[in-house]
């Protein structure tokens, strides 16, 4: 069994030179996933309320994922687990066809809840920190709480489908619009509708995500050497002649052959951007 290793130089021929303790975020446990989220409420911008009201159709167009809230609660009798609830506030546009041909662009507010279960493991002690943040108290005597911290990352998703749906046959509210915090409100110009009066539209979206829990960790891990930068700062000032002419930059670019010769056969989406892209095309 090798002996323990401690910080400090370390005579090693593969090139590390010590090992050093340092205090860092450690993930304990992590997940990813693909929701297809179907018949989600859109709430509209008040100045679009006729325009749904007079609409034939809605087609998907476009949705932006302003914010997402996190809160993690430990899990009764099920020592070190969390659960991890998340809502997402989408910016959804929307194409709504009236008599005329061309469509009117809608926009508004869509929003979703989810829920995961991660290990997340235990801590007991109490955190102190001497680290001053200016206006604030000072923290070296505030304590904080040894949960894990939940850490959301997600792309914009795609809009896979949108529909029109009577007042007279609607479901209950799906969401207080009372619970969208101000900021998020503040895309909108804080003009939300919540539709009890008007027809309804409810949205379709495929949201990609990956959800991790965290911990402070001491690690002990090797080193090779300090980080010197290599490439070396270049000043932007305006009126510096640049290091290559815009011909010369053009040159370099490959000819776009598919533009001016069109595929015989048409590709499916694969990819995230693809797929996003298709479906804009589609509408």
């Amino acid at each position: 069994m090798p002996d323990k290793i401690m910080p400090g130089p370390v005579d090693d021929p593969r090139g590390i030179r010590e090992a050093v303790c340092i205090h860092t975020k450690k993930i304990y446990d992590s997940c990813r996933d693909k929701d297809c989220v179907e018949d989600l409420r859109f709430y509209p911008r008040l100045k679009y309320v006729d325009t749904i009201n007079h609409a034939l159709s809605v087609k998907g167009g476009s949705a932006e994922l302003l914010h997402v809230y996190v809160d993690v609660e430990p899990v009764t009798f099920n020592r070190g687990f969390y659960t991890v609830d998340m809502r997402f506030f989408y910016q959804v546009t929307l194409q709504a066809y009236l008599n005329n041909p061309r469509p009117v662009t809608v926009e508004g507010l869509c929003v979703f809840d989810k829920r995961v279960l991660l290990f997340g493991s235990e801590g007991n002690a109490k955190i102190f920190s001497s680290e001053f943040r200016e206006g604030g108290p000072d923290t070296q005597n505030m304590r904080r709480n040894n949960l894990p911290t939940a850490v959301v990352e997600a792309v914009d998703p795609i809009v896979l489908d949108a529909k029109l749906v009577e007042a007279c046959g609607c479901r209950t509210c799906d969401c207080d619009l009372c619970e969208v915090p101000s900021f998020v409100s503040s895309f909108f110009d804080g003009e939300l509708s919540s539709g009890d009066d008007m027809r309804r539209v409810y949205v379709t979206l495929g949201q990609f995500s990956i959800v991790r829990l965290e911990r402070d960790s001491q690690l002990l891990i090797p080193v090779y050497d300090y980080c010197m930068p290599e490439k070396e700062c270049t000043s932007g000032n305006p009126g510096e002649t640049p290091s290559e002419d815009p011909c010369g930059l053009f040159r370099k670019i490959c000819f776009p052959v598919g533009e001016f010769f069109p595929p015989s056969t048409v590709c499916h989406p694969e990819t995230y951007e693809e797929t996003r892209n298709y479906c804009k095309c589609c509408q």
